[in-house]
């Protein structure tokens, strides 16, 4: 994931409420060599996604909104093309902060 820090819960990013932004997570290290075929977004109530794309190792969703103040949970579900797929997660944080 670029751009984003880390502290002892994990991976987050800190975003402006009236940001409007696309994050990524580049699942290649973990591929070793596969392909997505499928990534599901499922982010916390009060931020909104409204755009996802996925490409061979980089799975992408658009952001906007959310309240100062705020931390929101956003959680990325792959599933591989590989003829025996594998389906794994990966989640951060997006705080929002004006800036």
């Amino acid at each position: 994931m670029t751009g984003f820090e880390t502290d002892a819960l994990g991976d987050y990013i800190i975003k402006d409420p009236d940001a409007d932004l696309d994050y990524a997570v580049d699942w290649s290290a973990w591929l070793d060599g596969d392909t997505i075929n499928a990534a599901t977004w499922t982010v916390g109530a009060g931020l909104t996604k409204h755009d996802e794309a996925v490409t061979n190792s980089i799975a992408t969703v658009w952001l906007k909104g959310g309240n100062v103040g705020q931390t929101y949970w956003v959680s990325c579900r792959i599933v591989t093309a590989n003829t025996m797929p594998r389906t794994e997660d990966r989640s951060f944080r997006v705080i929002v902060k004006q800036r």
